[in-house]
């Protein structure tokens, strides 16, 4: 099996990939994308796996949390990822209220966005209560990523954005870990839990575990783009930003604004005669 980031690029990374890249212990990286151009830039850039992440909610609707985004808000963004992109695969998150009611209503949810927009697996979080779901969805030949650990779509009930699997609650999210693999699922996010909690359950799973906030020790890093860029005011404490776009921004709006207030702009090579 090659490279995630040197096969050829006449088809999709499949989740059989990435099961390969984890037993060759190859890291691998995984970046949101909501726009066709966004996802053509990183597709290029050789990413290997595209997240249309409920995120959307606050980088595209802005909102402030995840919980408004619905899934007639995802599914056009989804498409577009999907026609921009030509190697990587595309994973849709399943929005709040479209999933915990039951395995029925996440398969309806779930085959949306593989029909309607063509995205190649989907996302949805929690362990042991959704686990009648990821079953489901499995076997009707849905790959399914989980999440595990600060769950954004829960953050009311946990009390806010603050890590998650400390002491007793770190045994909690390890089993929840491997009934989710159990359960059939290809990959799950391990989101602000502790490194060595992280470490401990990307060793302990045969799928790969994917981190934001949980360490360099997980078999892959997510990042939302646009905190990956520099966009973010306030990042968190795990963003590493790898790009100053904000200040880019600031001084290309500030500059055009200048020159059509000047007269400057357009120019005479920026003319029609």
């Amino acid at each position: 099996m090659s490279s995630l980031y040197g096969g050829a690029s006449g088809r999709r990374v499949t989740v059989r990939d990435l099961a390969g890249a984890k037993e060759r212990g190859e890291k691998w990286a995984m970046l949101t994308a909501y726009d066709a151009m966004t996802a053509r830039a990183f597709d290029k850039a050789g990413v290997p796996v595209l997240l249309v992440g409920d995120s959307a909610a606050m980088v595209v609707y802005g909102y402030d949390s995840t919980l408004p985004v619905t899934i007639e808000d995802l599914l056009p963004l989804t498409a577009a990822v999907v026609r921009g992109s030509s190697r990587a695969l595309v994973v849709a998150d399943l929005p709040f209220g479209s999933y915990q009611a039951s395995p029925a209503q996440a398969l309806e949810s779930a085959a949306r966005f593989m029909k309607e927009a063509g995205a190649h697996a989907v996302k949805l979080e929690g362990g042991r209560r959704v686990l009648p779901q990821v079953e489901l969805l499995v076997s009707a030949g849905v790959p399914v990523m989980g999440h595990l650990g600060l769950t954004p779509q829960s953050v009311n009930a946990l009390g806010g954005y603050r890590v998650q699997g400390r002491g007793q609650a770190g045994d909690e999210l390890m089993a929840d870990a491997k009934d989710l693999e159990s359960a059939g699922a290809f990959a799950v996010v391990l989101e602000c839990v502790p490194e060595e909690l992280a470490e401990r359950v990307t060793t302990s799973l045969s799928i790969p575990t994917i981190g934001i906030g949980a360490g360099p020790s997980t078999d892959a890093q997510v990042l939302v783009w646009q905190d990956m860029m520099g966009l973010t005011e306030r990042p968190a404490k795990f963003v590493k930003a790898y790009a100053a776009l904000a200040d880019e921004f600031d001084r290309a709006a500030r500059e055009f604004t200048a020159e059509v207030s000047a007269g400057v702009f357009p120019a005479p090579e920026h003319t029609y005669t």
